[in-house]
């Protein structure tokens, strides 16, 4: 018994020995990690910033200056993410009236003015919401160490908003040419100095595009199996294709389509979805329907920190498919007044006014649009679109009274009814709301105000749906079950009596 105790005890002391030794060696190891990640940018920054996925502004090197050594490539790209990345964190730090970071881009010497104003707004209950929108940097002098650069960044394009006492009292956006001094320091290039030289207002001349000469009889199209998910995994090249060569039958002559602003991987455009865009594009083409592009479907931020991503996704999507012939307009977002209650009629406003200067400096040969998604919305900005859309779902008793009234509004503009349906649904959540018969009525109706008026009209939508995404319409079987019968063809395939109004 006295041997098995013994045992026992010198078990329970070699256990207790190992434990311990594992748990000074795990402490050991993790404070050896801790002090060899000074390299590691990411545990620098305190808010974990990488700049490919929150701040994206436009940026193209100038070749005018540099006195100094030549600059490699792989330099030039460390000083465009620091340099970027400084700006970011400046913004974040006026927003805030916060220092966290400042230290990591800026050096002692520089940090003492941002610290001041930081200082300054924090006590006058002042911030600013703010963000860079392009850059066009020129290295001038690169010293022979490889230590110090002087950068001239000329025509920098800043949006800012100023809030005091948690109010808006100035939104301006202002063009400004700096002059900066960045110092390599533990590998990173830091701002030591920094000046602006110049500023005036940002004011850029948009062009107006002529409308092209089609008489615009179309539909809005989503695949019967993949509504609002039109390229995801179940895209079918096939399916697209004979609906495209239905809908030509029909007499109509154009489709709108939207683009998920995450689906299609935000700022950092996905290329497989765009493979599939290319695929939608090139298949309308050959059936010889013109395609209306909206940039923007499923987003509703507008925040100033968020423009420079959404301008990144619009700006590759525009020069990519700018010179395809079946483009026929680009429409910016889809139904952005739903947003000015959530997120601020003004914010809203702002972030679409600079992506249809941006769009349009891009491509100047494609008309540009917003669907509204009412008639009193559509005057918004109408000066500087090239077609005013807008979409209604209300009476039909009134609607040609009210596009009248909207035609005298913008005389000089051609207009379109983007959307406009109504659902055959009269079940149990609707009880005797609608039908077939009452369906095809109204596009009936529709039709001969349509012609008579010689107004471009868009439908929605060729198919019923079986399901519809809470994203669109949310859960409640009231809301989503009138949502899934707009169609002209119901859930079966079958033609509903609506489809022999489908066009004129």
């Amino acid at each position: 018994m006295i041997r098995t105790n013994k045992l026992l005890i010198r078990a329970i002391l070699i256990s207790s020995y190992l434990l311990l030794c594992a748990i000074l060696v795990f402490l050991i190891s993790g404070i050896l990690s801790y002090l060899n990640t000074g390299a590691d940018r990411s545990t620098l920054l305190h808010t974990q910033i990488h700049k490919e996925t929150v701040y994206t502004p436009q940026l193209s090197w100038q070749d005018n200056g540099n006195e100094g050594r030549p600059i490699s490539q792989q330099v030039l790209n460390e000083v465009e993410n620091n340099y970027l990345d400084a700006w970011y964190i400046k913004q974040v730090a006026y927003r805030e009236n916060k220092k966290t970071g400042i230290e990591d881009f800026y050096t002692k010497n520089a940090r003492k003015n941002l610290y001041a104003s930081i200082n300054n707004n924090a006590k006058n209950n002042t911030y600013i919401a703010a963000t860079t929108l392009s850059h066009q940097p020129d290295i001038l002098f690169y010293s022979e160490d490889g230590q110090l650069i002087v950068l001239e960044d000329k025509a920098v394009v800043e949006h800012k908003k100023v809030f005091q006492n948690k109010k808006q009292v100035l939104e301006t956006t202002e063009q400004s040419d700096y002059k900066h001094v960045l110092l390599l320091e533990d590998g990173f290039w830091r701002i030591r100095h920094s000046v602006k030289e110049s500023t005036t207002p940002f004011i850029k001349k948009i062009k107006d595009t002529p409308a092209d000469s089609l008489q615009i009889k179309g539909i809005n199209y989503y695949p019967q199996d993949t509504p609002w998910d039109m390229f995801g995994d179940d895209f079918d090249a096939q399916i697209i294709t004979n609906d495209f060569e239905l809908i030509k039958k029909t007499g109509l002559n154009s489709i709108r389509i939207f683009v998920p602003y995450e689906d299609f991987g935000k700022a950092n455009l996905k290329e497989d979805k765009l493979e599939k865009l290319q695929q939608v594009l090139d298949i309308a083409l050959k059936k010889q329907l013109k395609v209306v592009v909206t940039l923007f479907d499923f987003y509703g931020n507008y925040d100033v920190l968020d423009w420079t991503l959404t301008y990144k996704h619009a700006r590759g999507i525009v020069t990519k498919f700018k010179d395809h012939n079946a483009i026929l307009a680009w429409d910016l977002k889809n139904e952005p007044n739903l947003d000015f209650a959530s997120r601020g009629k003004q914010n809203v406003i702002s972030w679409l006014d600079y992506l249809l200067v941006l769009v349009k400096s891009i491509d100047e040969t494609h008309p540009v649009t917003i669907g509204w998604s009412n008639v009193e919305s559509a005057t918004l900005l109408s000066e500087k679109l090239d077609y005013i859309s807008f979409h209604y779902y209300e009476d039909i008793a009134t609607f040609e009274e009210k596009f009248l009234a909207l035609k005298k509004q913008i005389p000089n503009k051609p207009l379109i009814l983007q959307e406009f349906g109504l659902s055959s649904y009269g079940g149990f959540w609707r009880p005797f709301a609608s039908s077939e018969t009452a369906q095809a009525n109204y596009h009936k109706q529709m039709q001969k105000i349509l012609t008579k008026n010689k107004l471009h009209f868009m439908s929605w939508t060729l198919y019923d749906f079986k399901e519809v995404p809470s994203s669109v319409v949310g859960k409640l079987p009231w809301r989503t079950n009138p949502q899934k019968k707009f169609g002209f063809i119901d859930a079966d395939g079958k033609k509903k009596a609506s489809f022999e109004f489908i066009c004129e």
